[in-house]
């Protein structure tokens, strides 16, 4: 799953520059495993060239990298991709997506850091890898929204089984997603701003 990947940096554009009216900013990170469209995901949505650290992938990671069901993937994220997307003219979100591969999970925690919310990208053909990535966000009460990403060959489940099967309380949202497409992307941070502003208004209801 590809996108119109980040440009070679030449200094800042005008659609680059944060708008004005601008009061207020968000962190919010993009996790899941390897190879599930995290990378796609901010690059698709990001209003400014997105900043990748995507590299080619080497025999270093024979062995110690599970492909199985992305047998295709030639590059992988080794640090961060980072984007950015005005939600509205006031709020704007700064996307961090996180690499997949178990290895490289000692940078989540420098990444959750100030993350007032995360989206889960699952991949309906390999869900076992989505258990540690949950349970990670459990474990640092991050509120997270999980996000199915469409691929052509992936079986589908209803919403109710794929709960069942990630062991998701019900007031998690879960929402059908194509991380290649910038509106369905967005009606995924969207499903996330919604659900935090509910969180905050439980709390402050006495």
């Amino acid at each position: 799953m590809d996108y119109n990947g980040s440009e070679t940096l030449a200094g800042p554009r005008p659609e680059d520059m944060l708008p004005a009216t601008a009061a207020t900013a968000v962190k919010v990170v993009v996790v899941g495993g390897f190879g599930v469209g995290k990378t796609t995901l901010v690059g698709a949505v990001s209003e400014i060239r997105p900043l990748t650290t995507e590299e080619t992938m080497t025999q270093a990671g024979v062995g110690i990298d599970d492909l199985a069901g992305v047998e295709h993937k030639t590059t992988t994220t080794v640090a961060m991709d980072f984007g950015r997307i005005s939600i509205d003219e006031r709020l704007v979100l700064y996307l961090f997506g996180t690499p997949g591969q178990e290895r490289f999970w000692f940078l989540w925690d420098g990444l959750f850091e100030g993350a007032l919310g995360a989206v889960v990208l699952v991949d309906t053909r390999r869900l076992e890898v989505c258990f540690d990535v949950i349970g990670r966000l459990e474990d640092r009460a991050v509120p997270f929204v999980v996000a199915i990403n469409t691929f052509p060959e992936s079986p589908m489940h209803s919403i109710d089984d794929l709960r069942v099967a990630l062991d998701l309380d019900e007031s998690v949202p879960m929402v059908d997603c194509d991380a290649r497409e910038r509106g369905s992307g967005r009606d995924v941070l969207m499903a996330l701003m919604e659900y935090l502003y509910t969180l905050t208004t439980n709390r402050e209801t006495p």
